[in-house]
């Protein structure tokens, strides 16, 4: 096990101010690319802690190369796993959880610190993904602004938080249990559901909309929509339906919850078109308010990568919400039928 060159000294020494986790599983050039920006960090104040899962390709050695210090888990057991396991072996104030597909910024790190320093006893924070995302091909493209967009225009204040390229204090971490590693086995909703939990304890989160990351992800037509219904939607909306957080956060505002319904009902409107066609005006007229209802986001898209490319992300954005409208009642179904699965274990 190597020692990173940013944390000089033995542990008795002081210890770094962020402990930068990096849970890894088959990284390839992408997970090279993300340690080389991060080697060119103007903020040096850190450790650095690889955590592979199981990987297959060169990734262990990448990381060795590098000067991390290199964990393991047992194998593939899921990034909660893989952050939890880090974050007991790490020394710094804050812990800084980053993904293997995102890049810092030369000054990412010394954002993140000057508002840890500066905040109002800030015990955490998250940023976004930049508005240059990497991987090409329009659905990548559209994917990464669109976290980009919501995250930006995000309340500081949040109740929420992201792993990406996310910062808590160790301590706060280590109290509240970290990453629930039962709940989540697998990457999903595990940071959301912490973000929660600290909102609850009474702990302070910012969404730090400078601190940025550039995200490599390919992102294809059937990984947005796995990730969007099944990753985050059901999952989030099991945990709303459990009163476990604030149902207005970032992507969760009237906005959004408007645009779902309206997508519903242009599904519906369409239908009856080709039965009656006087239903046409209602698709007509359902079509402008989803223009209308997200016409900020779309100028962003087009002020971004052009009006061709609006044309064909403003489908896509549609399906996200179709996804978001199928996954609330589903999330809600299966929150009652757990409930009710453990009342009728435990004999209640």
């Amino acid at each position: 096990m190597t020692t990173d060159p940013a944390s000089t000294g033995d542990a008795s020494e002081r210890r770094p101010f962020f402990s930068v986790v990096v849970p890894v599983l088959n990284g390839g050039q992408v997970f090279r690319d993300s340690l080389e920006a991060l080697r060119r960090s103007s903020f040096r104040d850190y450790e650095l802690l690889v955590v592979d899962d199981g990987s297959t390709d060169d990734s262990r050695a990448t990381a060795e190369k590098s000067g991390a210090r290199l964990l393991r888990t047992r194998g593939q057991q899921g990034p909660a796993v893989a952050r939890n396991l880090g974050a007991g072996q790490a020394r710094g104030e804050f812990l800084l959880f980053l993904d293997a597909d995102c890049s810092v910024g030369p000054d990412t790190l010394s954002r993140a610190a000057f508002e840890l320093r500066d905040g109002e006893a800030l015990d955490a924070l998250f940023g976004s993904y930049d508005d240059e995302p990497a991987a090409p091909g329009w659905v990548a493209q559209y994917k990464n602004l669109q976290h980009h967009w919501v995250h930006q225009q995000g309340s500081p204040d949040a109740s929420t938080f992201w792993a990406g390229c996310g910062a808590v204090r160790r301590r706060v971490f280590l109290d509240l249990g970290g990453f629930d590693e039962a709940r989540y086995p697998r990457p999903t909703i595990e940071d959301i559901e912490l973000g929660y939990r600290l909102r609850a304890s009474g702990r302070r989160i910012r969404l730090a909309r400078e601190v940025q990351v550039k995200h490599h992800k390919a992102w294809s037509l059937r990984s947005v929509v796995q990730s969007d219904l099944l990753d985050r939607g059901i999952p989030w909306s099991e945990l709303l339906a459990g009163r476990e957080g604030p149902a207005d956060e970032l992507n969760l505002g009237w906005t959004g919850r408007l645009s779902a319904g309206a997508v519903v009902l242009l599904l519906a409107s369409l239908f009856l078109a080709l039965v009656e066609p006087r239903w046409a005006l209602l698709t007509g007229v359902t079509m402008a308010a989803l223009l209308w209802l997200n016409r900020d986001f779309y100028r962003f898209l087009s002020s971004k990568r052009g009006a061709t490319f609006l044309l064909a992300a403003v489908p896509l954005h549609w399906l996200y919400y179709l996804n978001c409208a199928i996954a609330f009642p589903l999330g809600h179904l299966r929150y009652w039928w757990r409930k009710l699965a453990i009342g009728t274990s435990t004999g209640t």
